[in-house]
């Protein structure tokens, strides 16, 4: 199916959008944003599960508990990533590159599941990597899964309130075109964090 005009150009910013962070975590290279390519060294478990300052919400062991101010290991298998029930945190701990990954890479396949799928998926069903291998190909999973949901959106979809049922944000509520929007941005903005937190993880102690 032909994507509806008016989702073209945030279909394009989200495939813009993955690509940029799938590339500064894999490599070999990536764009530096004129045209120039600049080497990456691709992500390691030791980097994944940096802890850059005292008391970060992470992905852990089960065996090991939550970390500080957690009270739950969110996911399933072996790992989980720190989370607690609302009110949560204040201020809210500082998340570790992994944590971020994890998160996003939920939001991506929950989605997917809740606008085209069986619709009954929740945070306990979605594995958290236990490395930087598993996650960024878990990553790759929830984009395609994400991107499939979009391309199978018509007009009509993108008028519709609550196309994706998505439980744990405002989806039921909002048309989705405005979820579409809000995906891009999610995106956008953890996949500049995890750029950060790999340029500082490769400064430390200089």
């Amino acid at each position: 199916m032909t994507p509806p005009p008016r989702l073209v150009p945030l279909l394009e910013q989200f495939d813009f959008a993955y690509q940029r962070l799938a590339d500064r975590l894999a490599g070999p290279v990536v764009d530096s944003g004129n045209g120039t390519d600049v080497e990456v060294v691709p992500l390691t478990d030791e980097e994944y599960h940096w802890e850059p300052v005292p008391g970060c919400w992470s992905v852990r062991r089960r065996t090991d508990g939550p970390g500080p101010r957690a009270t739950v290991l969110d996911g399933a298998g072996a790992w989980g990533r720190d989370g607690a029930p609302a009110p949560h945190p204040v201020p809210p701990p500082f998340t570790t590159l992994a944590w971020r990954l994890s998160h996003l890479t939920e939001m991506l396949i929950l989605r997917a599941d809740h606008t085209v799928g069986s619709r009954t998926l929740t945070r306990e069903d979605v594995p958290v990597g236990a490395d930087a291998a598993e996650a960024v190909a878990a990553l790759r999973t929830g984009a395609a899964a994400w991107r499939a949901a979009l391309l199978a959106a018509d007009d009509a979809a993108l008028d519709t309130v609550g196309h994706s049922g998505y439980p744990y944000g405002s989806d039921p509520e909002d048309v989705f075109l405005d979820i579409v929007w809000w995906v891009n941005q999610e995106l956008l903005h953890h996949g500049a964090e995890i750029a950060l937190l790999r340029d500082l993880y490769a400064a430390r102690g200089e």
